[in-house]
């Protein structure tokens, strides 16, 4: 557990964070409808409601069994020394960035406040594709963060080329993302899924044809 103990304090800070949006939610209970808006299409229209209790409460509480999932899962992971510190820091960062980045935009629409939420949609993908794609080149083995396939975990070389790869093209993705979210001419919610889709098969692909071709 020695990954746990250095990194105690970011952890504590970490698991407060996504639950942070139930203390304004509770403070905003009264201004906000009982039936909450929590899904929307591609047309910045409403497809989806949740209680005002649920959302408030139930959903941070959800992201925040995510968190502590993902903290733990990395914590016992049989190759965690090639984890880096940075690396965990991500692990534990990523969830609750979700966390308050959604609630804000749901609170937000719910209050009346115009919020284009496709851009909103699209910024987070982004970002996290951005952020993701930097860090992929930098991990090494393991089990729980990267590009796990049988033969990226089966011979180091060929998860070193898949992922410095996999960096490149979750980087362009990530940017293509954020873009798309300012041009209204897209279908995002296709758009999305296709560049999400070639985010991921692309490394795969490679990945496959290393170990096929190269024998790696």
């Amino acid at each position: 557990m020695k990954m746990f103990k250095e990194n105690k304090k970011t952890i504590l800070i970490t698991a407060l964070l996504p639950v942070l949006p139930i203390v304004f939610g509770l403070l905003l209970w009264n201004q906000l409808p009982e039936q909450m808006a929590t899904h929307f299409n591609a047309d910045n229209k409403v497809d989806g409601f949740s209680s005002k209790l649920f959302t408030v409460v139930g959903l941070p509480l959800i992201m925040l069994g995510g968190h502590m999932l993902s903290a733990l899962m990395t914590t016992i992971d049989p190759r965690r020394r090639n984890i880096s510190n940075k690396m965990f820091s991500l692990v534990l960062w990523l969830m609750p960035f979700i966390s308050i980045f959604t609630l804000t935009m749901i609170y937000a629409y719910n209050l009346g406040i115009p919020i284009n939420t496709n851009l909103f949609g699209h910024l987070l993908v982004g970002l996290i594709f951005l952020i993701v794609g930097n860090y992929l080149p930098k991990i090494r083995q393991n089990y729980t963060i990267g590009i796990k396939l049988p033969w990226t975990m089966n011979n180091e070389e060929n998860w070193s080329r898949t992922h410095r790869l996999g960096g490149v093209v979750w980087m362009i993705a990530g940017a293509f993302i954020l873009l798309s979210g300012f041009i209204t001419s897209f279908n995002a919610e296709w758009t999305l899924l296709g560049v999400v889709l070639v985010a991921i098969l692309v490394p795969t692909i490679y990945s496959l044809y290393l170990h096929v071709q190269k024998g790696l």
